[in-house]
């Protein structure tokens, strides 16, 4: 086996997890981590080892093992659940990587404020300003230098979930030019001691200039990075493989589009009877991909309280321009339809 890397966790939602692995595994050899990996995942890898990435000390010397008998390239996760661990492992192995230290303080929202306002970054409670806009710098640093590859302009859904709608990436994204975004990514990447990696860098856009909100330290979800591939030919998937294995990445635009991704929730709180997809979809202008998340006999969530594990479909349309992209998710929604029973209340 040819110099691997070693992917913490493939992740146990195929609709949004495929496409990194399938991205990473297209630049480099991968061998997974995980106690079993799932079946989707195995047409991807190009080898297993079997260790749950949630045991770090265990995980650790399994992989220090497999390393004694393989030149592994580097270490990485998409999941923020082994962040820490894949920090620790990549010190361990003397390859690039997080600190430790930087990789906890992201996972703790709280730490995470007080950390960034101790050091002039512009910080805001997630849980305040609902009338805010909410964005995300999608940043990928290399030996000091900082560059936003893409913005992601999040719609989200009515209190108390607020849970996001609609995500969308426009290439020509007038934020990507904003001085003062560009400051708070600037000393968000400086306060953590960031030296390289994809970072998922949360903002709310306010009266008083942007605020941070978030940092992930890793790929984010939700196909963002299917969203930025489409809109602006960066591969973040790919830079993060490369960054992981100390090479550098090509972060150099190849396209001027739109594209965006839509996600259908409970209209009500019951067992989901009847979920269905017209094939007509795939045939819509801009359609991308279409795809039920959700099985028949579940109990869901309605909106307002659901989580992401309530989600019903995703759907994900590319354009010219996010309002083409928008028309688009419009016209494809309509081929989705679904049946809640409501439960039966006591009288």
């Amino acid at each position: 086996m040819s110099q691997p890397v070693l992917l913490l966790g493939a992740g146990r939602r195929r609709a949004y997890d495929e496409f990194v692995l399938t991205r990473i595994a297209a630049a480099r050899p991968v061998v997974l981590v995980d106690p079993a990996p799932p079946d989707w995942a195995r047409p991807c890898l190009a080898g297993h080892l079997a260790a749950d990435p949630g045991k770090d000390g265990a995980t650790a010397s399994a992989v220090v093992r497999f390393a004694a008998r393989h030149r592994v390239r580097g270490v990485l996760t998409h999941s923020g659940e082994y962040a820490v661990a894949a920090a620790r492992i990549a010190g361990q192995l003397g390859l690039p990587g997080l600190s430790p230290t930087t990789a906890a303080a992201c996972a703790d929202p709280a730490a995470l404020r007080a950390l960034l306002a101790d050091r002039t970054v512009p910080v805001d409670d997630p849980a305040a300003g609902p009338g805010a806009p909410r964005v995300s710098a999608e940043t990928v640093v290399l030996d000091g230098e900082i560059r936003i590859a893409a913005i992601t302009r999040t719609t989200l859904g009515r209190a108390p979930a607020r849970q996001p709608l609609r995500h969308l990436v426009h290439a020509h994204d007038g934020l990507l030019h904003n001085r003062f975004l560009r400051l708070a990514v600037d000393r968000t990447v400086h306060a953590l001691g960031l030296t390289r990696g994809v970072l998922h860098i949360g903002l709310t856009l306010t009266d008083r200039g942007p605020r941070v909100t978030g940092v992930t330290p890793h790929l984010p979800g939700d196909l963002i990075p299917l969203l930025v591939r489409r809109a602006t030919g960066v591969d973040l998937a790919q830079a993060a493989a490369a960054l992981a294995t100390g090479e550098v990445p090509d972060t150099t635009p190849t396209r001027q589009r739109a594209a965006a991704i839509q996600f259908a929730y409970p209209a009500a709180t019951g067992r989901l009877d009847h979920l269905d997809l017209s094939p007509d979809a795939a045939q819509e202008p801009g359609a991308d991909r279409m795809i039920l998340t959700q099985d028949t006999g579940n109990h869901v969530t309605e909106g307002p309280h659901a989580t992401a594990a309530d989600r019903l479909a995703l759907w994900v349309a590319t354009a010219d321009t996010p309002s083409a992209c928008e028309d688009a998710l419009r016209r494809m929604a309509r081929h989705l339809t679904a049946h809640i029973a409501p439960f039966a209340t006591a009288a």
